[in-house]
């Protein structure tokens, strides 16, 4: 795997579903990512400079599992989230929803493709997130 390559996460409908329940593969994929990547929050729980998202976390994942959380770093964002990716590196957001204007700067970038949407509805969605990533960056 490229530890050269970023991973931007968002929390709410990517690691979690919306009744707070962790999804399928979740965990397979946190130490995965962990493992293989530089991690960074992409998510409202990091918006305007406040880092809440292992707090948030912390009442829904295991203790083992926040500890490889807490070493994930915040991307600090204001209006859009396409604020604080490094379009110069190689990169994937896993989001489950993006704003037609964060879509507009990811194809002016030519890195739409680097959005990966998640769609917790689908059974083992997660499960499909990482053999995409593991695809895409051997």
């Amino acid at each position: 795997m490229n530890k050269n390559c970023k991973i931007y996460l968002d929390i709410d409908g990517v690691l979690l579903m919306k009744d707070g329940s962790i999804p399928d593969f979740a965990v397979e994929l946190i130490s995965f990512l962990k493992e293989n990547f530089e991690c960074y929050w992409l998510t409202t729980h990091c918006r305007g400079g406040e880092n809440k998202a292992v707090q948030y976390l912390s009442k829904y994942y295991p203790t083992e599992i926040i500890e490889k959380l807490k070493t994930i770093s915040p991307a600090y964002w204001n209006d859009l989230k396409t604020e604080v990716i490094d379009f110069d590196s190689m990169f994937f957001w896993l989001d489950d929803y993006a704003m037609e204007a964060e879509k507009k700067v990811l194809n002016s970038y030519n890195k739409l493709n680097s959005l990966i949407l998640v769609n917790l509805k689908n059974s083992n969605e997660l499960k499909a997130v990482l053999d995409k990533i593991k695809r895409a960056n051997p």
